[in-house]
């Protein structure tokens, strides 16, 4: 038994962690916000590199520091129907809601939409689409080595073709980042906007999912005891974060930049494929669409693997394996076909109500001991940051829908009574009542108290 990884140990189980955060939306988001925030580039990619790359490092140290076995068993600290009922809205939510079918319509707009004709379009992307989940399906029911091959031939490939990219972005930039006009959110508030747009990451929920995977290997890897295993944890999220982060600064100025000459894309798939035409014409953008097609379809399969396995854990007496895998498959297909713009509009909400609550369990699971891991800690700072993320959630949804429906409007005018709503942090009060109400909920049950 040892203490610690040896280097190469902790490259290797970095930069599988790395794999398996860096999907389809580490992209296309960077470059959609670049685009936007202009001049407040740096201020909107400070917010941004909080939570898509601080928050997901958050999540895997409170993974590896509570000594849990899993996100089912962290979110159990509040209570077991809480637990699953938060595991499967995760699942659900970096699997066949928004993240899987995300990686089949990025990979159609970045390879097959340039070559389409706009009359047919649907009809392609539903071609598209059906042959990629096919691919997924095949390789998740019979993964052999091809996840290994790919994490070791494709994966790099991509992430030279990037590197490529991007270093002609910064050595040949088609404008200056200061002469470009701020748009939306990012004139007024660059920073939570920024911080705002790394939600749709979904790298904190991803970690909260994946982070077992990473301690359970570091296990494996004659790392037996929890402090040393939560140690390496750590250090393993450190390098993968920090790679991920300077890829973010790179990708947000590469979209900063091409506003020099390119107009603000529909979305960040369109706008990496229209800087990827401007430095290398069509051979680009034919390599280009390949590499992203591989790595999402990399991504797909992982997570439909995972998410198929949690979801057998969690009905041990329900569908075998292989039924949850093709009914993931079947409504990834389906939802995919709505394409991008839709999947990014409707996953916002749900983001919205996820991360707070993904915050607040890593936080709790990272501090416990301060509070003797108290349920009633967990409980009540839950309730009350539920309360404030489902009125996040109503404020995301989309205005034509809280117009038809009146109470939906009524519950964000209340949204609007609490503090740093606007900025999107209305759940930190109510957040730090419900710990603070806990805690003395604690020092009241305790034996031999008088104000018990």
């Amino acid at each position: 038994m040892k203490k610690n990884l040896t280097k190469q140990e902790l490259l290797s189980v970095s930069s599988m962690l790395f794999g398996l955060f860096f999907g389809a939306g580490n992209l296309i988001f960077p470059i959609s916000m670049g685009q936007m925030a202009g001049k407040h580039l740096w201020l909107a990619t400070a917010g941004f590199l909080i939570t898509g790359v601080g928050l997901p490092l958050l999540v895997v140290a409170a993974l590896g520091l509570s000594r849990k076995d899993g996100l089912l068993e962290l979110g159990c600290n509040v209570g077991r129907r809480y637990g699953v009922f938060f595991t499967m809205l995760c699942y659900l939510t970096i699997g066949p809601f928004f993240a899987i079918p995300r990686c089949a319509t990025v990979s159609y707009t970045v390879g097959m939409e340039q070559y389409v004709n706009g009359n047919h379009e649907t009809l392609f992307q539903g071609i598209f689409s059906l042959l990629f989940f096919l691919c997924v399906l095949y390789f998740s029911l019979k993964p052999g080595e091809i996840l290994t091959w790919i994490g070791k031939i494709l994966n790099p490939l991509f992430l030279l073709l990037l590197a490529l990219l991007l270093i002609r972005c910064m050595f040949s930039p088609m404008g200056k980042i200061t002469e470009v006009i701020p748009i939306g959110g990012y004139a007024s508030q660059p920073f939570f906007q920024g911080f705002l747009e790394g939600y749709n990451t979904m790298d904190a929920i991803a970690g909260l999912a994946f982070g077992i995977i990473v301690v359970n290997v570091i296990r494996s890897l004659d790392v037996k005891s929890a402090g040393d295993v939560a140690k390496n944890t750590v250090k393993a999220g450190m390098f993968s974060s920090a790679l991920m982060g300077i890829i973010y600064v790179c990708v947000a100025m590469a979209g900063a930049t091409s506003r020099g000459i390119l107009p603000l894309a529909e979305n960040g798939g369109i706008g990496f494929l229209q800087i990827a035409h401007h430095y290398y014409g069509k051979t680009g953008g034919l390599i280009l669409a390949g590499m992203v097609t591989v790595a999402c379809l990399k991504t797909a399969i992982g997570l439909i693997t995972s998410c198929g396995e949690t979801f057998v854990k969690l009905f041990p007496n329900g569908p075998s394996y292989r039924t949850w895998a093709i009914l993931f498959c079947v409504g990834s297909f389906l939802i995919a076909n709505l394409g991008l713009n839709a999947i990014i509009t409707y996953s916002l909400p749900v983001l919205m109500f996820l991360y707070p609550l993904a915050i607040t369990l890593s936080l709790l699971a990272i501090f416990g001991k301060w509070f003797g891991n108290a349920k009633v800690v967990y409980q009540w700072t839950t309730a009350f940051t539920l309360v404030a993320a489902g009125l996040d959630f109503v404020t995301a949804l989309p205005e034509a829908l809280k117009e038809a429906v009146s109470i939906l409007k009524m519950l964000e005018n209340v949204r609007g009574y609490l503090p740093m709503a606007e900025y999107g942090f209305g759940w930190v009060i109510p957040a730090l009542l419900g710990l603070s109400v806990g805690c003395i909920s604690t020092r009241i049950r305790k034996p031999g108290n008088k104000s018990r």
